[in-house]
């Protein structure tokens, strides 16, 4: 008798980003549409000081199979950088895999992200700032980082997040605001380089 082993996958994800901008719902959002996949999830923050700016990190961990880590993230596969100013501030590829990707709310595009982390493979840069404003009217990137995530990620499927978003958006927003913000994550699908 031959037993086949079939390779499961488990994904880390560190989030950086500032009290009050959605880091944490970004995070939860792709967990919830990862479970809704038939994935098992782990998605928890870490607060240092709260208050409005500070920065903050939040931890994702997404598997084929059922998770038995409680920890944070240390060696994570992918790290994304909602706000740029935490490019020189904090450093977001500690404990990186080689192998692992960076997804940030960069401008300038990834080759002058790539310049400024000191890295070059696996960097993925979006205008999330921009995206924000033109879709939602404010720099709220949470959103469109999420749908820059899902398409570097390729874990978990875009219908997917679309359907969480909306479930969980209406029933704190009204119609058009989630519009907006379904906008906002497809578009930052597409732009992502």
């Amino acid at each position: 008798m031959i037993v086949r082993c079939i390779p499961l996958t488990t994904i880390e994800i560190r989030w950086h980003g500032r009290g009050g901008q959605g880091v944490v719902t970004a995070n939860e959002l792709l967990a919830g549409a990862a479970l809704k996949e038939g994935k098992f999830i782990k998605a928890f923050p870490e607060f240092g000081p709260e208050r409005m700016g500070a920065p903050i990190r939040a931890f994702t961990r997404l598997s084929d199979k059922p998770i038995m880590v409680h920890s944070q993230v240390y060696t994570p596969d992918m790290v994304v950088v909602i706000d740029a100013t935490l490019l020189k501030q904090v450093n977001v590829l500690d404990g990186l895999k080689d192998e692992g990707q960076v997804v940030a709310n960069f401008p300038d595009g990834k080759e002058k992200l790539s310049q400024i982390i000191g890295r070059s493979k696996n960097v993925h840069a979006v205008n999330a700032t921009k995206i924000a404003m033109e879709e939602i009217g404010r720099p709220t990137t949470n959103t469109a980082m999420l749908g820059a995530v899902v398409k570097s990620l390729n874990f978990v499927s875009l219908d997917s997040v679309l359907e969480e978003l909306e479930s969980k958006f209406s029933t704190k927003f009204n119609k058009e605001v989630v519009a907006k913000n379904l906008k906002a994550v497809k578009r930052a699908y597409e732009e992502v380089d």
